[in-house]
């Protein structure tokens, strides 16, 4: 566990996701599914209940190679970075990476601050050698931390999302790991 102060003076927490936090989660993700469309889904495009995200958390604290942290604020979720590893032998190096920060919580350092805490998690299990993530071209934002970070783009997936019926692209970057 890690323990910050933010900008705001607010004491922030990042950990592991336990079962135990799955009702949190699931109004964590209720509440980010309609603060933005940057997101790969909408309001009530998935169901999110305490059983889905204790399935999901059981789920991923199963594997070695799959993580997801949590940034606590006040005792609610604030940020949440997830890694899903390879299931083959040929794929367990890499996976698949998702971030997102409640809306309350944005611009106090809190996606820098995942960020690095699922970087040092990846180097620390000698098995992650890749992340890889998909974020849509036009979030510069985000593009900006990941390249930060030292993520290279590695291609563009035209038309991979439709918000409100206007198409956009995803861009596809990737970490390399030890």
């Amino acid at each position: 566990m890690k323990t910050v102060t933010l900008k705001n003076g607010s004491e922030l927490f990042i950990r592991e996701a336990a079962a135990e936090d799955a009702e949190l989660m699931a109004r964590f993700k209720r509440c980010i599914s309609g603060e933005s469309d940057f997101l790969s889904y909408g309001e009530n495009e998935i169901e999110i209940s305490a059983k889905t995200e204790e399935h999901a958390i059981s789920s991923e604290n199963a594997k070695d190679n799959s993580v997801i942290i949590i940034a606590l604020c006040s005792g609610e979720i604030a940020g949440f970075v997830t890694f899903s590893g390879g299931a083959r032998a040929r794929k367990r190096h890499s996976g698949e990476m998702g971030i997102a920060v409640r809306k309350d919580y944005w611009g106090l350092g809190i996606g820098n601050l995942l960020l690095e805490f699922l970087i040092d998690w990846a180097k620390q299990t000698q098995i992650v050698r890749k992340i890889n993530l998909l974020t849509r071209a036009d979030n510069q934002k985000a593009v900006s931390l990941y390249e930060k970070y030292g993520f290279l783009k590695e291609g563009t997936i035209t038309r991979d999302l439709c918000v409100g019926g206007v198409f956009y692209d995803s861009l596809s970057m990737g970490l390399l790991i030890g």
